[in-house]
């Protein structure tokens, strides 16, 4: 008994220290917490955040291993500059092999994304996801282009799952994430978008079905599916 009360703390400060890295991560990547910008004393996070001094020295440590701040003793802990990866993120998505690689890229990503997100996603997320999936087959039967609300509803996958950087990974990739309107129409000759879009549409309700169930492993299971079938339908054989 006394080995189990005992390892229940480290376990929740573990936890803790988790949130406060993903709470003061997000604030630096969305620009609350700017370049050169001062962190909050330690002491002011412990009343801000309810958590013990040894969890923000946590959470500051993993903050300074990943490069987004630095501690300066005596002074305090400030905000770092970024390095800015959209140089090397941005993608031309114009042939069909081009499709392929950059699907490729979203099975791995997109996988673990949504996964995370079906533990993690709030109701207000849930019901975001639906709106863009309504908004797709609107503009699916108007015979208008669906590709924001695609983005859209992947983005917000992303951001469903609470970590910052599966948000900001998928921004800079931007179009790139949905590029069957950016194939080069030599490429696309005699392939239907239109019966391409439905049938993606199919697949978004599945992993947005699993999303609402909470169930990870299908929710992971669906969008392979789903990156499977759009590599398929627009990418070359291999």
């Amino acid at each position: 008994m006394q080995g189990t009360s005992s390892a229940a703390p480290r376990k929740r400060s573990r936890s803790l220290a988790h949130d406060l890295v993903t709470e003061l991560t997000q604030r630096i990547l969305l620009g609350k917490l700017g370049p050169g910008d001062k962190l909050p004393s330690e002491s002011e996070i412990v009343r801000e955040q309810g958590v013990s001094r040894t969890v923000v020295r946590e959470a500051i440590s993993r903050l300074q291993a990943s490069g987004l701040v630095e501690t300066r003793h005596g002074i305090g802990t400030f905000v770092l500059e970024r390095s800015k990866p959209q140089a090397s993120l941005r993608l031309n998505v114009e042939t069909a092999l081009s499709v392929r690689d950059i699907l490729e890229l979203r099975l791995g990503l997109e996988s673990q994304a949504v996964a995370l997100a079906a533990r993690r996603r709030t109701q207000e997320q849930l019901e975001a996801m639906r709106r863009a999936l309504d908004d797709y087959q609107d503009a699916l039967a108007g015979e208008q282009s669906c590709v924001e609300a695609d983005r859209r509803f992947h983005l917000l996958i992303a951001e469903a799952t609470g970590n910052p950087y599966f948000q900001e990974i998928m921004r800079h990739l931007g179009d790139a994430i949905i590029p069957r309107n950016r194939i080069g129409s030599v490429e696309r000759a005699g392939v239907d978008l239109t019966r391409h879009g439905y049938l993606a549409n199919l697949e978004h309700e599945a992993i947005l079905g699993a999303i609402r169930r909470q169930d990870p492993d299908a929710a992971r299971a669906a969008m392979w599916t789903h990156l499977t079938n759009s590599r398929e339908r627009l990418a070359p054989d291999e």
